[in-house]
């Protein structure tokens, strides 16, 4: 593995991958927005989590789930969610999350530009 961190802003992690790390997405249901900061290609979570959503709106496993620093009305947290219930956050603007800094360099039109050195 070389030493040089690579330069990702977004990047897709897989084929079927919608979005992509830095990219300012919102839940389609819920009220709260992020900015995403790692991917797994499907889910990756445990059973008594996935169980714990109502099964009317239980989501495939089957899917990219993207780790989200997000913010909502209370405030900043981080997130969990299904491609299928994330859209483009077209309002654009800071998401106000204080672990923004850790991992970002800033805000560049629609996505927030990785860290070089950052890695997860």
């Amino acid at each position: 593995m070389s030493d040089t961190p690579a330069k990702i802003t977004p990047v897709k992690i897989s084929p079927k991958t919608k979005f992509g790390i830095g990219q300012l997405v919102r839940h389609r249901y819920f009220p709260f927005r992020g900015v995403i900061v790692d991917v797994d290609a499907e889910f990756s979570n445990s059973e008594e989590w996935w169980q714990s959503i109502p099964e009317h709106i239980r989501p495939a496993k089957e899917q990219p789930y993207y780790h989200l620093l997000a913010e909502n009305e209370y405030g900043p947290y981080e997130a969990y969610v299904s491609q299928q219930n994330l859209l483009l956050d077209q309002d654009g603007g800071p998401v106000n999350h204080p672990a923004i800094v850790e991992v970002f360099d800033g805000l560049e039109g629609d996505h927030y530009k990785l860290k070089p050195d950052y890695r997860h």
